[in-house]
């Protein structure tokens, strides 16, 4: 998928509810998350003054083990990488990932109408521009599976993106992220880097930053805004 060059910024829009943490903050962007989360996770897991905490129990004791928000914690090992994988784009045609090898990757999950869609296509698209001649490239799934918001088909989609914001990235076919229809390359990356909610995706714009081995190397939650990640872009590109 191929659309015209888009250079210019604008400002982070969040529009949906947001979730509150424990200090009494809502993290903007984020509707009505806990109660919305999909069915089939066993740990507890919550907010804690922005820091992302897991309930471990051991031998009868409970441990709170706390996790930094932007941090991939790897869930189970894998000779895999993401190279391995080949994946429909979103004009139904074969991709192998291994065309991506020796660049940075981002993978996100988008959606069309999302409280968080405006500041990601607009964000994501300037960090493109700014680094696709460096090895950097963006790598687009859409996904319907948090609250109905990517409901259109592939070409209502790739319209949206080339019209609206002019993403020029490479967008696919509209996959599921969770659940028993979980695509393959999306298992890959929940098994190399678990969240706060174990290996569950929490939202739309959930990000994994792949380097140029094809290894997954941090894991940021949807509330993170692209250009937050920029730094840690700019270092495996330095790699």
């Amino acid at each position: 998928m191929s659309c015209s060059i888009f250079a210019a910024t604008a400002s982070a829009v969040f529009t949906a509810g947001g979730v509150r943490s424990g200090n009494g903050l809502a993290a903007p962007g984020f509707p009505s998350l806990i109660a919305r989360f999909s069915s089939g996770f066993g740990r507890s897991s919550f907010w804690n003054d922005g820091i992302s905490c897991r309930r471990v129990r051991i031998s009868g004791f409970v441990l709170n083990v706390r996790r930094t928000p932007g941090v991939a914690y790897a869930t189970a090992a894998t000779e895999k990488s993401i190279h391995d994988f080949t994946v429909k784009d979103i004009d139904d045609k074969d991709v192998s990932l291994n065309k991506f090898k020796g660049k940075v990757l981002l993978i996100v999950n988008v959606a069309s109408k999302c409280g968080l869609t405006t500041s990601n296509y607009t964000e994501l698209s300037h960090l493109y521009e700014k680094y696709r001649n460096q090895g950097f490239e963006i790598l687009a799934f859409p996904c319907n599976q948090f609250g109905g918001q990517e409901p259109g088909s592939n070409p209502e989609i790739k319209q949206f993106a080339c019209t609206r914001f002019k993403a020029d990235f490479p967008i696919f076919d509209k996959v599921d992220v969770n659940g028993p229809n979980t695509a393959p390359v999306y298992q890959f990356l929940k098994a190399s880097a678990g969240g706060f909610l174990g290996d569950l995706i929490k939202w739309n714009f959930e990000k994994f930053l792949i380097d140029k081995n094809g290894k997954v190397v941090e894991r940021y939650p949807p509330t993170t805004s692209p250009f937050q990640i920029e730094k840690d872009i700019k270092k495996l590109l330095a790699a």
